[in-house]
């Protein structure tokens, strides 16, 4: 058990890693780029990216959960985890076919996007390129420092050009592009590391990748539910009100967001031991040391909540500090729900409950929303609120299904 714990925290260490770079690379071009470009150019960039994480997560298509369970379940074997690679690659390789005839069809449909055709397609190759890295090997085989070190060497090449070259909204479709290359020099270095581990990706045949995307689907459906909670808001805002409150409205989220990857190494590291040890002591300890840090941050970003959008937005962002107060709920009640989720009621078959509480509080949502449409109260506040509810809501049904269950863990 003291060795399970250690390689959970090497891997939430790694991924800490990672996620501290998520958090500090988009930070750090953000105001610069609510500077730069206008409100409405930066409202489109924050559209497109919400597109975009819709057909990000149907290239996932719970890969990052079950192919690295499969991943791990091959106990060291160079052969099986090559062919595992392969074949899930292939399968995605599926995915993006069809996600680009879709995409096509639907920029047809939404002037936003259709008036910024070619910033949607390049967007598009570089989340096709990302889907292609293969991280749920390196985390199946407990090698997080490769997806660490990919990401921060594709993430500062494009920083770096971002500063030095997008200086007004002119510049905008550079944005992907400088993506496009990060991505590529990451694509480079992971497969100069396969080849170093000596694994051989032969895939097993289309056959092999289709019952690999079945067998993924319960994941898929669990993270596609996920983003009735963010993307679906932000492009709600965007058809119904205007490109300045999806500006202000992407600008809180992004925030949320940071705070929320800070969470995710913790329920990714501690995965893999999951699977492994399926001990419910485990999750209750990691619970106890960081929830007050969780509570003490959300306190912190209600008292400061003015000077953090000051600072990171500008003053033309200052009507947004409502909504940021707002959203905390989301912050506070989202760690014990990632916590008991995937990482914990994974591990015991749990993975049906699972993902019916998604589904539930994502029908809420998507109803919640529906009613502030109608009823003429679909205001970035009220969505704000309702996003909280919705999350207090999946937190308290996780934590049923854990009492029910409580005796499948492991003693």
């Amino acid at each position: 058990m003291i060795n399970e714990e250690k390689s959970a925290a090497k891997n939430a260490f790694m991924l800490y890693l990672m996620n501290i770079a998520k958090m500090v690379f988009p930070l750090a071009t953000l105001p610069y780029l609510t500077r730069v470009l206008s409100v409405d150019y930066y409202g489109v960039v924050a559209y497109v990216k919400a597109v975009m994480q819709y057909i990000q997560l149907v290239l996932m298509f719970g890969f990052t959960l079950s192919a690295t369970k499969d991943i791990v379940n091959a106990n060291g074997n160079k052969e099986k985890i090559g062919n595992i690679t392969a074949d899930v690659l292939l399968a995605k390789g599926l995915l993006a076919s069809g996600a680009a005839i879709f995409l096509v069809i639907f920029t047809a449909y939404v002037p936003l996007l259709n008036r910024n055709i070619f910033y949607t397609i390049l967007s598009f190759i570089n989340i096709v390129i990302t889907e292609m890295l293969a991280d749920f090997m390196f985390r199946g085989m407990d090698k997080m420092e490769v997806i660490t070190v990919r990401f921060v060497v594709a993430k500062t090449i494009s920083t770096i050009c971002t500063f030095l070259f997008i200086k007004s909204d002119t510049n905008y479709l550079l944005i992907p592009i400088f993506d496009i290359i990060g991505s590529v020099v990451a694509l480079i270095l992971v497969i100069i590391e396969i080849k170093r581990l000596d694994i051989k990706l032969r895939c097993t045949g289309i056959k092999s990748s289709l019952s690999m995307l079945k067998e993924s689907a319960v994941y898929f459906v669990s993270d596609m539910a996920t983003t009735a909670f963010g993307a679906l808001n932000t492009l709600l805002i965007g058809i119904c009100i205007d490109t300045v409150q999806v500006a202000y409205w992407s600008l809180c989220i992004q925030l949320v967001g940071a705070v929320q990857s800070m969470y995710t190494p913790i329920t990714n590291g501690i995965y893999p031991t999951m699977i492994r040890t399926k001990s419910l002591k485990f999750i209750k300890k990691v619970s106890i040391i960081f929830m007050p840090l969780v509570v003490a941050g959300c306190l912190f970003c209600l008292v400061f909540a003015k000077y953090i959008l000051l600072i990171v937005g500008g003053k033309q962002y200052l009507a947004a500090v409502p909504v940021f107060r707002a959203l905390i709920p989301v912050m506070l009640f989202s760690f014990p729900g990632m916590l008991f989720g995937w990482p914990t009621l994974g591990p015991i078959g749990k993975q049906k409950q699972t993902t019916l509480t998604t589904i539930i509080t994502a029908v809420v949502q998507v109803v919640g929303l529906g009613v502030l449409i109608i009823t003429g109260k679909f205001s970035l506040l009220c969505i704000a609120i309702l996003r909280g509810c919705t999350e207090c809501l999946m937190m308290i049904l996780r934590l049923i299904i854990c009492f029910k269950y409580k005796n499948d863990f492991s003693r």
